[in-house]
């Protein structure tokens, strides 16, 4: 989710006028899309909230869009002025450079131990907790379900049936049957989806950097000879595409032209307010079902520069509250990241649209976030990755390169 707008507000107060003991700064991302329903509405609600029990501390939040964030966070930290909170994007630089509390030294057991276990283990660097898990969503395939009943067509399961409808899409006349973004904005997700479902990652069981496997290779050269030259994809050429940005992938598809594509809940929302039915299942894979399908992330921080442990402490456990988990997620149609909240939304029916993507979390697998590397890695991906499905591209070669750069910055750690 990234938002247009680079909101940048500041939230909280100053109490009942009289100064306070403690003021905490944190520094938040945007989930919203507009004005309406910027992420400063939800933490103006919650810090009201919690000032009122809490006389003695202000919190002060800037929210800022998805594309300034993690830059707003880095020139504050290398400044030598951090928040004493951040929930961004990646938190492994900070953590191996002691930056980061650990989150046992913040959070009350209960709160701690209520973490997604695969969410809390990949906030883990070298076996300790610092990423504290805040949003999370998987993937699922969606497809456009009357564009498939005039094609005579029922969702695929395997590659080979993701193909033959993909064919019968483009016999009836759909402008691009199958949407591959694999464009700079979020190459690394589409890619990894796609490497999931051929039985492949980004990682080996050890995991070390295995990006130019045989399995992963084997999927690209079946993406780059089934679908893309076959002239199954668009609206443009892959290396091209992204998917939220304005005529991309979600917006295509919302506008009735696109067949398939992966997506995450926010894809809901689009296609409704422009009257598509669509459906969703999961990711198809070489024989069957994928095994894994990607999870997706994002991380709070505590910064120790400011000393305050005790109060950044008392407030991240009112944040991670089952009501506040569940009002988030429910605001921006993401995915509790606390067992407590996930079990009342799986049991809840105004949670039903939610509930193919919250199935396939507990088996998702996430980016290798716990390693400094991963950005260096991820930035590679979104560079080059469009290059291996383009005319006379080479998968091998391309995704070779990419492990070479993965190889350096592992060895780099």
């Amino acid at each position: 989710m990234v938002s247009a707008l680079g909101l940048m507000g500041v939230l909280g107060g100053c109490g009942d006028g009289g100064s306070s003991d403690v003021t905490l700064r944190l520094v938040a991302a945007d989930y919203g899309s507009s004005a309406a329903d910027s992420s400063e509405k939800y933490w103006a609600d919650l810090v009201e909230r919690y000032e009122a029990g809490h006389p003695g501390v202000t919190i002060d939040v800037s929210v800022h869009s998805w594309t300034d964030v993690d830059r707003e966070v880095r020139e504050m930290v290398d400044a030598g002025d951090p928040p004493d909170m951040a929930q961004i994007g990646a938190y492994a630089d900070y953590a191996a450079d002691g930056l980061l509390y650990k989150a046992d030294d913040l959070l009350s057991i209960p709160v701690q131990a209520d973490f997604l276990s695969q969410l809390a283990t990949a906030g883990e660097v070298n076996g300790i907790q610092y990423g504290m898990p805040f949003a999370a969503s998987t993937r699922v395939l969606f497809y456009n379900k009357e564009l498939f009943a005039e094609a005579g067509i029922t969702p695929p399961t395997t590659w080979d049936e993701l193909a033959a409808n993909a064919e019968a899409l483009k016999a009836e006349g759909v402008k691009y049957p199958y949407a591959l973004p694999l464009g700079p904005e979020e190459a690394q997700a589409e890619t990894m989806q796609w490497l999931l479902s051929g039985g492949g990652g980004y990682t080996d069981l050890m995991g070390t950097y295995s990006i130019d496997s045989m399995e992963n290779v084997q999927t690209f050269n079946w993406l780059k000879n089934e679908l893309v030259g076959k002239g199954l994809t668009g609206p443009v050429a892959p290396g091209g595409l992204d998917r939220a940005e304005a005529f991309a992938a979600f917006a295509a598809f919302a506008a009735g032209d696109v067949g398939m594509l992966n997506g995450h809940p926010s894809l809901m929302e689009m296609a409704e307010k422009k009257g598509v039915e669509y459906g969703m299942v999961p990711t198809p894979g070489v024989d069957g079902e994928s095994r894994s399908t990607l999870g997706v992330a994002d991380w709070m921080t505590a910064f120790k520069e400011n000393g305050h442990r005790d109060e950044v402490g008392a407030f991240l456990d009112f944040v991670y509250s089952e009501k506040n988990v569940l009002d988030f997620s429910r605001e921006y149609d993401l995915l509790p990241v606390t067992d407590s909240a996930s079990r009342t939304m799986s049991a809840s029916a105004r949670d039903e649209d939610l509930k193919p993507f919250l199935d396939q979390l507990p088996t998702s697998e996430l980016y290798p976030v716990g390693a400094t590397s991963w950005a260096a890695v991820s930035a590679e991906i979104k560079k080059r990755i469009g290059k291996a499905v383009a005319p006379g591209g080479s998968p091998a070669g391309v995704l070779g390169g990419i492990q070479a750069t993965a190889t350096r910055a592992e060895n780099a750690e």
